[in-house]
């Protein structure tokens, strides 16, 4: 059973974010995720969250992206959730946690459920990789249309997902004067969730 705090947690970010994308924002599902790789050099950008329930935050990339090599080399990941115009001064979700890869069987669920022109651009895409010009990517896509015109697209070799398991949840509640309100949820070693206030 899902630990009563963490429930609260997940329930909490929820609501937060269903109260962002009732703002009519762009994307208030964008959130920013710093990784680090072996070296220890921290990285960080911003993804689109397309799940998340009690197993964990999930995400998709290219598995040999410069933030898949990371979180296959360091499996560890941050995320941030800021909202701006949200309640009185803006909120801000910060979760720390554990990364496990997606299953095949969800990544193919999620790949299916893509625009078409986007699961043609996963192909065409060598993710982050040095590009000679707009002109060449557009080629291989046209390549790519046609290899798969009349059909449906399969999900690329080396394309999934992420999902970051939460071992820490903040929430950050912006106020005047910088008296904000901030509350953290953390997993113990045994697995309970514990709660408590930090100063601003």
């Amino acid at each position: 059973m899902t630990d009563p705090l963490h429930a609260e947690a997940l329930d909490t970010f929820g609501r937060l974010l269903e109260e962002a994308g009732a703002t009519g924002m762009a994307d208030p599902n964008a959130m920013t995720v710093a990784t680090a790789g072996s070296d220890g050099r921290p990285s960080a950008r911003t993804v689109l969250l397309k799940s998340f329930d009690a197993r964990g935050f999930a995400f998709y990339t290219h598995l040999d992206s410069p933030k898949g090599r990371d979180l296959r080399a360091n499996p560890h990941a941050a995320l941030l959730f800021l909202w701006r115009h949200l309640r009185e001064a803006g909120v801000q979700v910060r979760i720390e946690g554990d990364v496990v890869q997606v299953d095949a069987a969800e990544a193919d669920a999620y790949f299916a459920s893509r625009p078409r022109m986007s699961q043609l651009g996963a192909w065409a895409s060598t993710q982050s990789a040095t590009l000679a010009s707009r002109e060449a990517f557009d080629a291989r896509l046209a390549e790519v249309e046609a290899r798969f015109e009349g059909s449906e697209v399969p999900r690329p070799p080396g394309w999934g997902g992420f999902r970051v398991v939460p071992v820490s949840f903040e929430f950050w509640y912006g106020a005047g004067f910088r008296l904000h309100e901030r509350w953290c949820y953390e997993r113990g070693g045994e697995g309970r969730w514990t709660k408590r206030m930090l100063y601003p």
